[in-house]
């Protein structure tokens, strides 16, 4: 067994403009969610990110618009793979659902904590194209998927 990922691998490629784009677009939802907090914003950015997270792409709102948005721009096509971008959707969604949970339960600074830390790593993926969640990917997949020992 694999113990040493350092991303996860798909057989599928997507453009990584296009997903530095949604980063920018996710960076937007969230500043607007820090600036005027509203849960619609989250519940919204819930579902993008369960749609991202399970390879529905196709049917985001925010892969959309970045899909048409880079088809107006003079830039070429970057396959990466798609495996990475994936597990950071999940990232995203777990976050979103934390920013929706502890803002629903009276924790406001709390969820404006979670959705900085998002909106951080969503301003790296798009100026940068810097993917938190493959830095993380790998103790993840340790701790999730080592072999146990035997006593």
């Amino acid at each position: 067994m694999k113990t040493n990922a350092l991303c996860p691998i798909s057989d599928k490629k997507i453009n990584e403009r296009v997903a530095r784009l949604n980063g920018f677009f996710v960076l937007l939802l969230v500043s607007s969610f820090i600036v005027f907090p509203n849960l619609f914003v989250v519940g919204f950015m819930i579902i993008d990110f369960y749609l991202r997270a399970n390879d529905l792409a196709k049917y985001s709102p925010v892969a959309l618009l970045s899909r048409n948005i880079f088809k107006l721009l003079p830039l070429a096509v970057h396959p990466i793979n798609a495996g990475p971008k994936i597990f950071a959707a999940r990232i995203g969604l777990v976050f979103s659902v934390s920013i929706f949970v502890t803002y629903l339960a009276g924790f406001e600074t709390a969820s404006l904590v979670i959705a900085g830390v998002l909106g951080l790593c969503s301003f790296l993926e798009s100026v940068f194209g810097f993917c938190v969640a493959c830095e993380i990917y790998p103790f993840v997949y340790k701790f999730l998927y080592q072999p146990k020992s035997e006593i």
